[in-house]
């Protein structure tokens, strides 16, 4: 599929807040002879069937911007579009980069074809959208903070029931920027929750010429400088652990359930072909072999839904360092009973009673609770005290994040040992 994009109006590099390509009325940028652009290049794709859209403009900008003018002329250019090519989703960006269409909250977008569904809105966000929150501030208390953002500025628009596409973020494919590090494990983990459309920036590794440069370097590219293999395999990972729905049209294979997500690799908790003494364990595994688990925010039992007869079982912290383990017995007590702890919502933790290796963090620090957490191997899960739940700037939490996430596709069935 391939979505028409508008991007400047005088050909180079974008953005700038005063390169005259910003708002409409800048130096570059006529409304008029922008609507008529539109509708000629609908027109000439009108009979491509994998074009399926056209973005009315990227990154409104500068000092001209205002929601006065955006609604003017993005409802004129839409439909332009529309007359043009009426098979064709429209998608509306907002102001300041892409990043802001909270404005719509108190005024829809007024066009002819509203019943047809065919208005799509977009947003773009990179670690630099947060200034240098990510680098100097508690990565859950961030995370926790960019998440209600996004939700002010624009995810709103899904309960209301518009398309809401992802259409650019990104982040530093070396694997050396602590912002990115941070920041793209917590727009994973929105993205999963959302189910959201998305396209990534980018998959250029270099240009031939940019801003007068000749083969300059993408550091944010999936492929490397020369665009024969991936720049970062772990980097790649991540992405295209996004790239199966988990719910949207035409995904109702099963009765909604929770997926425990690890947005830092791009797996999911599954249960382990190999059981620990008292139970069966966990380990991280590929998003398709998921089971249906059943969780009632923000206080609950973390059990599978669809057991075998012999009893659902519930997920269970051992104590520090031990794995987390799947059992039928003495389901409901606190070593069982799960919250969603930390700004972030992303660590999931017990309570623990005295003597039980409960420590650190919690809501004052974390004293007495034990989180879910991934293993020195990498695949294992075990529990931990919650780490860096607030205030540090210089702790990561990173591993010990797991997002809570509804899917409606089909169960896996994996081969398990015997539960305790």
């Amino acid at each position: 599929m391939v979505i028409l994009d508008n991007h400047v109006s005088r050909p180079g590099w974008c953005c700038g807040n005063d390169d005259g390509n910003g708002f409409f009325g800048d130096r570059d940028f006529d409304p008029d002879v922008w609507v008529d652009g539109l509708g000629n290049m609908a027109t000439i794709f009108a009979d491509v069937p994998n074009v399926v859209g056209m973005s009315l403009r990227n990154e409104l900008r500068g000092p001209r911007q205002n929601p006065e003018d955006w609604y003017t002329y993005m409802q004129r250019g839409a439909e332009a579009v529309h007359a043009a090519n009426p098979r064709a989703l429209v998608i509306m960006g907002g102001l300041s980069y892409d990043y802001d269409l909270s404005f719509l909250a108190a005024r829809p977008v007024g066009v002819s074809f509203a019943a047809e569904k065919k208005l799509v809105f977009e947003v773009h966000w990179y670690s630099f959208s947060d200034a240098r929150a990510w680098e100097t501030e508690n990565a859950n208390e961030v995370c926790g903070r960019a998440a209600r953002d996004f939700a002010r500025r624009g995810g709103f628009l899904l309960a209301r029931g518009f398309p809401l596409f992802l259409s650019e973020f990104g982040a530093d494919s070396r694997g050396a920027a602590l912002r990115d590090n941070r920041f793209f494990p917590c727009a994973a983990a929105v993205a999963a929750e959302h189910d959201l459309d998305w396209a990534y920036w980018a998959l250029q590794g270099s240009y031939a010429l940019r801003q007068g440069v000749a083969g300059m370097d993408e550091v944010f590219g999936v492929l490397d400088w020369s665009w024969t293999r991936p720049r970062n395999q772990t980097v790649l990972s991540r992405i295209q652990a996004l790239q199966r729905p988990l719910q949207g049209p035409g995904y109702g294979e099963a009765l909604p359930y929770t997926v425990l997500f690890h947005p830092l690799t791009g797996l999911c908790a599954v249960r382990s072909a190999a059981a620990t003494p008292t139970g069966a364990a966990l380990e991280l595994g590929p998003c398709n072999e998921t089971e249906a688990w059943a969780y009632a925010p923000p206080l609950s039992t973390l059990v599978l839904r669809d057991a075998a007869p012999g009893g659902l079982p519930c997920l269970r912290a051992e104590g520090r360092g031990q794995p987390a383990r799947l059992g039928t017995e003495a389901c409901g007590d606190a070593m069982s009973t799960w919250r969603l702890a930390s700004d972030s919502a992303m660590h999931v933790a017990v309570d623990t009673p005295p003597g039980l290796g409960g420590g650190g963090g919690g809501e004052d620090g974390g004293s007495g609770s034990l989180c879910l957490d991934v293993g020195t191997d990498g695949r294992s899960i075990l529990t931990n005290p919650c780490a860096c739940q607030r205030e540090d700037g210089t702790c990561d939490p990173e591993r010990q994040w797991f997002k809570l996430v509804a899917s409606t596709r089909r169960v896996a069935r994996r081969p398990g040992p015997t539960l305790a």
